[in-house]
């Protein structure tokens, strides 16, 4: 059993609550999550079976799409409305639609962060929300993110009464994104203190929410011995590499690991990013530059190296 399955998390889970579930559905411990999801959040969980485990991180560095609002007002202590409010400031009158968009573009690009304190982030040994939770202060790391686009998808909804303004919005982004802290900074640029309202993830590792199952559905599936219907080959986690195809003569070579050429790979010299490598149609191994000799390329992951898990 291996393959791909973009599941479809259901809020008040904890991804490592699906893959708990899922090694007792599909009764294999072999089973890992692409990509965590909070509980308060629901969305697309690529699941990796199998095999499939060696791919898990093509799909963690991928990009993601997001769907979710962003609500001016108060802020909380996790950056989300499942937190606490630790600053209140009720608007008098509402933001301009132009205000809201030119302070959301101005995050497009590669923009740092400084990640929530009720995040997995390790300083020092310890997870940032272990300090959380015990109210001690440290010092958080910054990061890199990169936003590929951060559009308003709703017209902002201002409620007078209770001094907030809401609205809905897109966001595709890199690896290690923190929307909570997108949606908590957007608020920062306007001026006023801002949480992250509602989110859900509709598309990660290339996988939409269209394609994505249910733990019921998979459960259904696997009831009436349809394994096939649920997995998507590992190839489709290394889609957004070059490809190369083996001969019989060079896969003899590498499935011994043996470095090659890039004249070899018919990989232009300039090229200087890692290629999946494919042998009758299935992906056998991940090679990468040589660290020395940037002419070489050298195996990072090997996926398959027996001829009997090539041919079925």
């Amino acid at each position: 059993m291996e393959g791909i399955l973009p599941l479809w998390k259901e809020r008040g889970m904890t991804s490592h609550d699906c893959v708990f579930k899922l090694r007792k559905i599909l009764q294999t411990k072999k089973v890992g999550h692409g990509g965590t999801l909070d509980p308060d959040v629901d969305g697309v969980l690529p699941i990796c079976v199998g095999k499939g485990t060696k791919v898990i991180e093509y799909l963690t560095d991928s990009g993601k799409t997001y769907e979710g609002a962003i609500t001016l007002g108060f802020s909380t202590t996790t950056e989300d409305a499942s937190g606490e409010q630790v600053a209140v400031e009720k608007l008098v009158q509402p933001f301009s639609d132009a205000e809201i968009d030119q302070a959301m573009a101005a995050f497009v690009g590669e923009i740092t962060q400084i990640p929530p304190m009720y995040s997995a982030v390790k300083v020092n040994g310890k997870r940032l929300y272990e300090y959380a939770r015990n109210g001690e202060a440290v010092e958080r790391p910054e990061r890199k993110a990169l936003i590929e686009t951060f559009e308003r998808t709703s017209e902002p909804l201002f409620d007078e009464v209770a001094g907030t303004q809401t609205w809905r919005f897109k966001v595709v982004c890199g690896k290690g994104t923190y929307v909570r802290t997108l949606a908590v900074d957007t608020g920062k640029k306007l001026g006023v203190p801002a949480h992250m309202s509602d989110l859900t993830r509709t598309a990660s590792g290339g996988f939409t929410k269209e394609q994505a199952l249910t733990l019921a559905q998979v459960q259904e599936l696997v009831s009436e011995n349809q394994l096939a219907a649920i997995f998507l080959p590992i190839e489709a986690a290394v889609s957004q590499f070059p490809r190369v195809d083996l001969t019989d003569e060079l896969w003899e070579q590498v499935k011994n690991g043996v470095p090659q050429t890039k004249k070899d790979f018919h990989i232009p010299s300039e090229y200087h990013e890692e290629v999946a490598v494919f042998y009758r149609k299935k992906l056998v191994s991940i090679y990468k530059e040589h660290p020395s000799k940037p002419f070489l390329l050298k195996p990072s992951k090997v996926i398959r190296n027996q001829l009997s898990e090539i041919i079925e």
